[in-house]
């Protein structure tokens, strides 16, 4: 079937992504569930795959991760959705399968998660990538305890405003790092007892002020950022980054506080193919997203683009003016 959809033709700024009609594998397999979109999410990889090309393959393909949508149609082994249902989900947008900058998207039943009454079209779009990055990061990676002093940087981003609530609900005690007022106000609204504004204030010195040493580290920004965290920590803590391991500082701190280094590239299931890691992962977007329901958890929206604008989208994303998520609305 033919749908409209953003495909990104080759590599560059956002004006190599078109709006186009695509050819969508429907009927798909016996579990598999045709979502028509309503809403998507931009998250930093889109534009990563933008300029470097997808995971998967070097042609042209629709970009987009995060979904929200009504199921339209289904497999003949599909039993846990229906038609009319509101679900979300995280598939696709690495190249090879299609992602969400679309009109509909085809995803394994298992993949899906129930939208609860009470959440917006937008919101559960917004969801489903950072919860599962923060979730992993925070609790499964860091293991992170309650009464423990834990440090989020960009914690006014996507990513980062969702690790603050997180790290909060698990009983943790919570610094971020930020660029202004507006940003500092958010985090500390969402949880966090230290908002500091790294272009004024030393965050290093500030953090071991503030904790003795923080227990855990989650670095959303870079090597550089990263590498002076180190100093910050306290022997045996743990440093999660999302943004590949860094070299040690001059004073060989990581190794001399016996400091753990862990890795989160969460969309490494969807490319590899791990279907157990990729059910886990829809797992931890239904406990998120019965968070919000709850009102225990939020997502902080920025800017709401039509799929026609996406590339405005990715212009807005990459220019660090958003404060929380960046979404498409489709329809």
């Amino acid at each position: 079937m033919k749908v409209k959809a953003v495909v990104i033709t080759g590599q560059g700024g956002p004006e190599v992504m078109k709006l186009q009609d695509i050819e969508l594998a429907w009927p798909g397999g016996p579990g598999d569930v045709l979502v028509e979109l309503r809403a998507a999410a931009l998250n930093p990889a889109d534009t990563f795959f933008r300029q470097l090309g997808g995971y998967i393959d070097a042609g042209p393909f629709v970009p987009g991760h995060d979904g929200m949508g009504v199921v339209k149609e289904v497999g003949p082994e599909v039993t846990e959705v229906a038609v009319g249902d509101r679900v979300c989900f995280c598939n696709g947008g690495v190249g090879g399968a299609p992602g969400t900058y679309a009109e509909a998207a085809v995803v394994p039943e298992w993949q899906l998660a129930k939208v609860p009454d009470g959440v917006d079209d937008l919101t559960a779009a917004a969801l489903p990538l950072v919860a599962i990055t923060g979730w992993e990061a925070l609790y499964e990676r860091a293991r992170l305890a309650e009464g423990e002093h834990v440090l989020i940087h960009a914690g006014a981003g996507g990513t980062g405003h969702m690790a603050v609530q997180l790290a909060a609900l698990r009983g943790a005690k919570v610094a971020a790092t930020v660029s202004g007022p507006e940003k500092a106000r958010l985090v500390e609204d969402l949880g966090a007892e230290l908002a500091i504004n790294y272009r004024e204030t030393d965050f290093v010195a500030a953090a071991r002020d503030w904790s003795g040493g923080l227990n855990v580290a989650l670095d959303n920004v870079g090597a550089e950022v990263m590498t002076r965290t180190y100093g910050a920590m306290a022997p045996y803590g743990r440093v999660v980054t999302l943004m590949g391991v860094a070299p040690d500082d001059a004073d060989v701190t990581a190794y001399n506080m016996n400091l753990d280094i862990l890795n989160v590239m969460m969309l490494t299931p969807m490319w590899l193919g791990l279907d157990g890691a990729l059910r886990r992962q829809a797992g931890i977007v239904r406990e998120a997203l019965a968070l919000v329901a709850d009102g225990r958890l939020r997502v902080r929206h920025a800017e709401t683009f039509d799929l026609d604008r996406a590339g405005e989208a990715h212009g807005f994303l990459e220019s660090g003016q958003a404060v929380g998520k960046v979404t498409l609305r489709i329809g």
